[in-house]
């Protein structure tokens, strides 16, 4: 099995543990050498002879429980087997003893075998998960089971809310929650409470109550993450707010405290970057791939992104084929690896997409999308060269597209906008000649005339022209008022 962690020659005895298992119909017990292809179970005998082909396991327990998850799941006809966890240097002896018990039980036999037996978390388990106030929902589900029923939600506040079953199922909303996940985009809602009216974007969950009824939870965009107080018993240190400003994780692994049951809980904390909201999730639900872009990962990168400690990596392919390398780090609202590039302006990128996520520029114009360069110019505001535009005849032209980050649309334009504003860009006789004219605005040479000049005439047209301004005034006469 080649995801497996398995054979580091290079890991101490003491920092590894075998797997050993019971074959139900061979009444056997042997050592793990992996999972073959079609999903058989591949072992040998514990002993020495065979020592080097045991399957070896990070002793580390959120990283076994990950890797036996994955393991149990890829294996044919597990309910055939059961399987136990023995240190590295107890194996060989550790099978003996339990294959005596298998041969010729005993009470004490037994307790040994349920000391270190190993069992994978049922499939049900993971309706519990919401019960517990720290965890919330994925943005895309890693399973196909369905925690709620359609007929378990109040229609009637759904409803109310201005969401109905029709409306949700049109917006694809409605199958994440019934799996148990908030929605993965933000959903006006307008809460209609007789004497007002709210209407405000938001992300949706169901949720069971402490009777057992289905909710509806409401996330809220938030103005920013609050930070300044603790989080479930945590209190965040520069480094955490500074992390959780800049990246949207916090970068490390703390003890977290269920306010319910005074249970401590290993967790990583991230952001919701639509709604602002702190969002922890337990470590023991952590699920790290065996690969991300063609890179596979070693036990010591899968604990780095279990602790929710950002790791890079190189050489990664993306999918047009091109090697790239970038920073990954675990999210715990989006419950998967994620990529983290540029983030230096992600808050502020962030809250101004909570505004309207239709406000973003696209990605795609007139059906031909924007290269990653195109793209970052484009979504900066400036004017970017489209080639290979079709139009309806299906003939190509050219042209060149700005985004108005003002109207929030893209304008189009057969020349550059950049150089028709140099080409139409006023010479400084020109201005002068408008601010004289037209404006009332005078200069050296023309404040004492009263005649406006010709277009194009920067001076009086002769010494006496400009004597005569000069000249002083008379008083106007008084006119007596007529009897």
């Amino acid at each position: 099995m080649s995801e497996q962690i398995v054979d580091k020659q290079e890991s101490p005895d003491q920092l590894s543990e075998i797997l050993l298992v019971l074959n139900k119909g061979k009444k056997k017990i042997q050592a793990v050498k992996g999972i073959d292809e079609n999903g058989k179970l591949e072992t040998v005998d514990a002993n020495k002879k065979n020592q080097n082909q045991f399957m070896r396991v990070d002793k580390n327990g959120d990283l076994f429980s990950n890797f036996f998850s994955n393991f149990f799941s890829q294996l044919k006809n597990p309910t055939n087997f059961s399987f136990f966890k023995i240190p590295a240097p107890l194996a060989i002896d550790m099978a003996k003893e339990m294959q005596k018990q298998v041969d010729h039980p005993t009470p004490e036999g037994e307790k040994l075998m349920k000391q270190h037996q190993v069992k994978a978390e049922p499939q049900q388990e993971q309706k519990q998960e919401n019960k517990n106030e720290m965890e919330t929902t994925q943005k895309t589900p890693e399973t196909s089971e369905y925690r709620y029923k359609p007929e378990q939600i109040d229609w009637e506040t759904m409803n109310n809310l201005g969401l109905s079953k029709e409306k949700l199922e049109k917006m694809n909303l409605l199958d994440p929650l019934l799996r148990g996940y908030k929605t993965n985009e933000l959903v006006p809602v307008s809460l209609n409470l007789g004497t007002a009216v709210t209407r405000m974007d938001a992300r949706l969950s169901l949720q069971q109550n402490n009777e057992g009824q289905v909710v509806v939870a409401i996330h809220g965009i938030r103005k920013e993450p609050n930070l300044n107080f603790e989080f479930f018993g945590h209190k965040f240190t520069k480094e955490d707010k500074d992390n959780l400003l800049q990246s949207g994780n916090m970068g490390r692994m703390v003890n977290l405290t269920n306010p319910k049951t005074g249970e401590t809980i290993p967790s990583i904390i991230s952001v919701d970057r639509l709604t602002n909201e702190l969002v922890a999730l337990r470590t023991d639900k952590i699920k790290i791939p065996d690969e991300i872009k063609g890179i596979k990962l070693d036990d010591a990168q899968k604990q780095t992104l279990m602790e929710g400690k950002p790791l890079y990596i190189e050489g990664m392919i993306s999918k047009k084929g091109t090697p790239f390398d970038a920073n990954v780090q675990y999210n715990a609202d989006k419950r998967f690896v994620e990529f983290l590039f540029d983030r230096s302006n992600t808050n502020k990128q962030t809250q101004n997409n909570q505004q309207n996520q239709s406000q973003e520029a696209p990605k795609t114009f007139r059906g031909k999308e924007l290269d990653n360069e195109q793209y970052q110019k484009f979504k900066d505001g400036q004017t970017v060269y489209m080639s290979g535009l079709v139009d309806k005849k299906g003939k190509e032209y050219n042209g060149y597209i700005t985004f108005n980050k003002e109207s929030h649309k893209t304008e189009f334009t057969f020349q550059n906008p950049n150089k028709i504003k140099e080409q139409v860009k006023p010479t400084e006789a020109h201005k002068t000649q408008t601010a004289v004219n037209s404006e009332g605005k005078t200069n050296e040479a023309t404040k004492k005339i009263k005649k406006p000049l010709k277009s194009g005439q920067k001076n009086p047209d002769s010494k006496k022209q400009q004597e005569e301004q000069e000249k002083p005034k008379a008083p106007a006469k008084s006119k007596g008022r007529k009897m």
